[in-house]
């Protein structure tokens, strides 16, 4: 069974509409796909109202990606397995949403002190449906050739520290960890081996996790060397976290597919083992 439980859609920074994911998940034969857009669940009911007039089953899994502030870092807690109709989640999760438009008309109005105006209605136009995110104004900057390419955008303009960079007011692990709950769901720590962590601070945030009462942790996910996944393998089986895998599929890229080279190491315990993930969904 190929489970993939990290993947974005055009509800938040992905590409790709929910119907496009899903028609891409079968074409990569994926079984299990978690939906996890950044604070919001509004792709999924879309995706399981198409994936329910298509032949080949799919278990649509429930999921979201939220924004907490740990130590000054942005770090992201996945919601997997979520009641994505229950009204209180729904209600947090629109604190979250309204702290992203706070930040971006920040952000805007700091581009507009060094001669970069309206970019904060550009990107909501990029956005579309979606909540704005710095890879939209990212996108902004690249489209009006200020910057070569993303990761530019945000050296120059974005990244900590920088021009444009404002501190989001995101919650705490604890507090996500507990929506997640309420709601349901598992708990994850998404891509730990993405952060701009010393593996010293790497190891504080999965032991403070697990002490906050996190189930799992992503150990399979993309870019990373075998060096960090025996790390990551490690640390999960030292606090008892169970183990999750997923792309973190934005777009279709060659270093990013769904569904591609997520297999568990045998010694963890898969965050969907109580699961029954049989069937369309």
């Amino acid at each position: 069974m190929k489970i993939d439980l990290h993947s974005h859609t055009h509800y938040s920074d992905g590409h790709l509409s929910p119907k496009e994911l899903i028609d891409r998940a079968h074409n990569m034969q994926v079984d299990v796909l978690a939906i996890t857009d950044h604070d919001t669940i509004d792709g999924i009911a879309e995706a399981q109202a198409y994936q329910a007039g298509q032949k080949r089953k799919l278990h649509i899994l429930p999921g979201v990606e939220i924004s907490t502030s740990w130590h000054n870092f942005d770090i992201h807690i996945l919601g997997l397995h979520v009641d994505h109709h229950d009204p209180i989640f729904l209600q947090r999760l629109a604190a979250q949403s309204a702290e992203r438009d706070r930040r971006a008309q920040q952000i805007s109005d700091k581009l507009a002190k060094v001669g970069i105006n309206d970019v904060f209605a550009d990107a909501k136009t990029m956005a579309g449906v979606g909540q704005v995110t710095r890879a939209h104004f990212a996108r902004v900057l690249l489209a009006r050739q200020l910057v070569n390419d993303m990761e530019a955008a945000f050296k120059k303009y974005l990244g900590k520290g920088k021009k444009a960079h404002v501190s989001p007011q995101w919650i705490s692990i604890d507090e996500a960890i507990s929506w997640i709950h309420d709601a349901g769901g598992k708990a994850v720590l998404a891509h730990p081996g993405h952060y701009d962590l010393s593996t010293k601070w790497l190891k504080r945030l999965v032991a403070e996790f697990s002490l906050a009462g996190g189930d799992g942790m992503e150990v399979i996910h993309s870019h990373l060397s075998p060096e960090k996944k025996k790390l990551l393998a490690d640390l999960a089986s030292q606090h008892q976290l169970m183990a999750s895998s997923g792309s973190d599929f934005h777009y279709p890229n060659r270093w990013t597919e769904l569904g591609k080279n997520l297999t568990l190491p045998s010694q963890l315990v898969p965050i969907w083992r109580d699961w029954n993930l049989s069937g369309t969904i």
